[in-house]
């Protein structure tokens, strides 16, 4: 995204433009601002911001924010609100919101305090149980949470820690100091989309970004990644991101994070226990994962002893955790601290396990299974925040997560009334705090609105470490008593101002320069290797299609001297898209313009290049953590090629472009995988897939147009197919002569469309991935591939006819299948390789 520099002072006009936009700017009355402070005058970090977007004038300022969306659109950065199936472009806030170094020690500081006390408090719930036993936490405040994970009673974790990735929702309150709104240890969120956020507006306004001075990032998730790796128990550690897929609504964080940190992105059907100890499926059979950082909920992580209807998690997950053989960030019944019910006995138990009192306090909260609370919370209804003690759906709630009594009806009133009076356990009454507002901008001005803060910590072994910024969300609206990123919030990226002149380069990379050197990163999930095949070949069936869409056209507008010798391409053509469910047959009057047209573009027909497109994005947003942003964006750009012209009366020469524009884009990803895709097990499964479709389609236009009564038309529109026109007509002088056609099309091993070209490509990977025993006999797919490559090499094109091409089309569907049995299928879970191989 290119930008040009900001401008270094600002004119006249500037100022000028600067101080309308302040005049303009009107706080809500009696709520603290972070522009305008307690003097009623702007702040000073702010002013430094506001001036630069001045000196951009409001043209500037708009091309920098456009700038910033097409940078998350093109790197595909989007969420899923719940209940949703369609992703939703990331809403980033065009402004930030800006802490100085001081404000930023004090957040910290109370963060650090907060999940150290929250550990110790799942180390005793877990362990001793002191604080029940002593009265200090009352037993239904513990049990009754649906997060409290009774198998983990009794379980001491890997390193010893229950939390060791925390996040705290913070917000200012109305007295200026900055409170906790809630706690977030089960699966925090956000922390990838915060350096999304940065990256971003960094990039927006690169040299504000330098002069304010702005804490970096890349160092927390050093510091956390280095105390996972001392978390294992063995030296060079596998660790794994899990997370519950596509479908999840934070699953394009789960991936950025993956790729960002360099961790193994696993789902539940990538994993499976054996003796006690917790593996990846790779290819190369079951390999050992040492540390997991999970984004599944505790209760889906095991089907044995959890929620029995998961699919998310892997059965045996909690007796590998009690037997110490996988460490977890965080521990299964981490969770059961984010309960409102608790909230309300930290106060207290600050003192008692740190000898000291909460540097961050929360929002009042009582709990109602309490007698003397409930009768509080009752007493002062109306001015008080309801909500559910242990997650948000109590009774009475009407599906909202909180509700406030001056705003209910009679009728609303008294049925929660009722049930807190029934069972009051599951409701908390809390303070109604008005959050304090922070710029954004609308509509092409500055406007107050309320926000909160999210907080990251991780454990390492030198303390905990707080991410120099967060996870800001910021409500449309005027009321942000419950900010969601599915009702119309925005977030914003969080600007930490340094002091010092000068701050050290953070980056992942490790310091030691003693580091040992490693050129393949590890063994590739099986779940992965299917999807990157599957991708190669719904690219390859995009391709074919295109392809012979390419050459309907070509023949339709050639000058139609012989009707009938001309029509013979237009309707084997037109047979084989039939065949392949790219359209549909039509009448005799229907133009071959509107067959051309669907077969390229409909995504309503399954064979359609553009259902295929479809399908490979698809394909490839479940590995999206092993390709890169240029692969990506080609992927979506092929899509969004294949949309169709305008509407009307679909013309040859439209269709002809849009198929052109189409396969140079396909050629694009083509390159970008042979030349930038590093040459290990991720890559071979793509271009496996890419070659068993490419032989098989190969095949297939052999059989269309070279059988039944070939012509020197049909001929020729089978060399265009397999792009071999130029060689051919290089090698003979005479007209397509049906053998040397066969030849190059299926014999030739010089010709990389040829189908003996393929299955010589096929042999090789085959023989460079591991086997799962090392007795020196071949597998069964490799065993197909080979003696398929040998009898393509001994055939000679004149003994070739249909029946031998159909042959060799039922042989590589063959091998296609046993390579998902052996690599895909899981059928050999319990069969660890007999060598480590190191393929990723």
């Amino acid at each position: 995204m290119a930008v040009e520099p900001e401008p270094a002072t600002s004119s006249g006009d500037d100022a000028q433009r600067l101080a309308a936009w302040i005049a303009d700017y009107k706080p809500i009355a009696g709520v603290p601002d972070e522009l305008i402070g307690p003097d009623g005058r702007p702040r000073a970090h702010w002013t430094r911001l506001l001036d630069t977007l001045a000196g951009l004038g409001r043209r500037g300022v708009e091309n920098r924010f456009a700038a910033a969306a097409r940078r998350i659109d093109d790197m595909g950065f989007t969420y899923r609100a719940h209940g949703e199936t369609r992703e939703r472009p990331w809403p980033l806030s065009r402004l930030p919101l800006l802490l100085t170094e001081g404000e930023w020690r004090e957040i910290a500081a109370g963060v650090t305090q907060r999940a150290e006390l929250l550990d110790r408090i799942l180390r005793d719930v877990y362990g001793e149980g002191r604080l029940v036993a002593e009265g200090a936490l009352p037993p239904a405040a513990v049990a009754g949470s649906p997060e409290f994970i009774r198998p983990m009673c009794g379980v001491t974790p890997v390193g010893g820690r229950w939390l060791r990735f925390y996040a705290a929702d913070i917000g200012r309150g109305p007295d200026g100091k900055w409170w906790v709104l809630g706690d977030r240890a089960q699966a925090p969120s956000g922390a990838g989309y915060a350096v999304e956020n940065r990256l971003t507006l960094a990039r927006a306004f690169p040299s504000l970004y330098r002069e304010m001075k702005v804490r970096r990032l890349a160092g927390f998730f050093r510091d956390f990644r280095d105390g996972l790796v001392a978390a294992a128990t063995r030296p060079d550690p596998r660790i794994c991101l899990m997370t519950p897929g596509p479908w999840s609504e934070t699953y394009t964080e789960h991936v950025y994070l993956a790729r960002y940190l360099g961790f193994l992105l696993v789902e539940g059907e990538d994993l499976v226990t054996s003796e006690g100890k917790l593996h990846v499926r790779t290819v190369a059979g079951l390999k050992r994962a040492d540390v997991v950082w999970r984004r599944v909920d505790a209760d889906w992580l095991d089907p044995l002893e959890a929620n029995a209807a998961s699919h998310l998690g892997a059965p045996g997950f909690f007796e590998a955790i009690r037997r110490g053989s996988v460490a977890l960030a965080n521990m299964p019944g981490a969770g059961l601290v984010e309960s409102r019910a608790l909230m309300s006995f930290l106060p207290a138990l600050a003192p008692r396990l740190l000898g000291e009192e909460l540097r961050l306090p929360n929002v009042a909260t009582w709990w109602c299974g309490q007698e003397a609370e409930r009768a509080e919370i009752l007493r002062d209804f109306d001015r008080r925040a309801i909500a559910g003690a242990f997650d948000d759906r109590a009774e009475g709630l009407e599906g909202a997560r909180a509700a406030i009594g001056a705003d209910l009806d009679a009728a609303q009133r008294a049925r929660l009334i009722r049930a807190i009076e029934t069972r009051g356990m599951d409701y908390v009454g809390q303070e109604v705090a008005q959050l304090s507002t922070t710029p954004a901008w609308r509509d092409g001005a500055l406007a107050p609105h309320p926000f909160t803060l999210r907080i990251f910590a991780a454990a390492t072994p030198e303390g905990w470490k707080i991410m120099p910024g967060g996870f800001c969300r910021v409500s449309d609206r005027r009321d942000a008593r419950a900010i969601s990123m599915g009702a119309g919030a925005q977030s914003a990226d969080v600007w930490v101002i340094g002091e010092a002149e000068s701050q050290p380069a953070a980056t992942l990379l490790p310091a030691n320069t003693d580091a040992r050197v490693v050129r393949v990163p590890g063994n590739l999930p099986s779940r992965a290797a299917d999807n990157l095949f599957w991708m190669g070949r719904y690219l390859e069936r995009a391709e074919a299609t295109l392809r012979v869409v390419r050459c309907l056209c070509n023949r339709m507008t050639e000058s139609q001297s012989n009707v009938l010798q001309g029509r013979q391409p237009i309707e084997r053509c037109e047979r084989l898209l039939f065949a392949w469910g790219a359209a549909a047959p039509f009448d005799a009057s229907h133009p071959g313009a509107v067959i051309a047209l669907i077969a390229a573009s409909n995504a309503d027909f399954y064979g359609s290049a553009r259902a295929n497109a479809a399908q490979a994005r698809r394909a490839a947003s479940i590995v999206r953590e092993r390709l890169s942003q240029d692969m990506w964006q080609l992927l979506v750009r092929l899509e969004a090629r294949l949309e169709g012209p305008a509407a009307g009366a679909p013309l040859e020469p439209e269709i002809l472009e849009m198929t052109e524009r189409a396969l140079h884009t396909l050629a694009a990803l083509s390159g970008l995988t042979d030349e930038n895709f590093n040459r290990a097990a991720g890559w071979i499964f793509i271009d496996l897939g890419r070659r068993i479709e490419r032989a098989i389609n190969t095949c297939r236009f052999v059989r269309q147009f070279a059988d039944d009564d070939p012509t020197l038309e049909t001929l020729d529109a089978l060399l265009e197919l397999v792009d071999s026109q130029i060689t051919y007509r290089a090698r003979y002088l005479a007209g397509p002569a049906l053998a040397p056609v066969l030849d190059m099309a299926l014999l030739d091993p010089f010709n990389p469309r040829s189908v003996s070209f393929q299955t010589r490509r096929i042999d090789e990977h085959l023989q460079s991935l591991p086997t799962l025993a090392d007795d020196g006999m071949m597998e069964p797919q490799r065993r197909l591939a080979v003696s398929l490559r040998a009898d393509l090499e001994a055939e000679d094109a004149r003994r070739v006819d249909g029946r031998r091409v159909l042959l060799v089309e039922q042989r590589l569907m063959a091998l296609a299948n046993a390579i998902s049995e052996r690599y895909f299928s899981h059928a050999s879970d319990g069969l660890p390789a007999d060598r480590r191989s190191k393929l990723a």
